[in-house]
């Protein structure tokens, strides 16, 4: 069992920036592919971002590509997510996600085992 606690989340101006963190309870948290979705209001939660295992491979969803980064600390458990350039659009519950499924493949929620309780992004205009 994996247990993840999401942080960082908040109100924003738009073309602010926020950086997300997902502490991980798993001492073999380098086991696992990580990811941050995210869920629009009256919306199904969808992919934003996933690394590997090592940290040397990401995936993103075209619409945060060159905004958001994610990465990755495995001496602290830690994922991240680096977020710039922020949009209104981008106001969403944020959830960090636990996969075994390789980065390049771990693009939906059936493909992630353990979940955090979210962290609410606002974007203001």
């Amino acid at each position: 069992q994996v247990h993840l606690v999401e942080s960082g989340g908040g109100l924003v101006q738009a073309g602010g920036s926020l950086r997300l963190s997902c502490a991980a309870s798993e001492r073999t948290f380098s086991s696992y592919t990580m990811g941050w979705f995210r869920q629009f209001p009256g919306k199904e939660r969808e992919f934003a971002a996933a690394i590997s295992r090592s940290g040397s491979s990401t995936n993103y969803v075209d619409s945060v590509k060159g905004r958001f980064t994610i990465s990755r600390d495995n001496a602290k458990n830690t994922v991240y997510l680096e977020m710039n350039s922020l949009k209104p659009e981008d106001t969403a519950v944020y959830y960090c996600a636990a996969s075994l499924y390789p980065a390049l493949t771990a693009l939906t929620h059936d493909r992630y085992n353990y979940w955090g309780q979210g962290t609410q992004v606002t974007v203001s205009s």
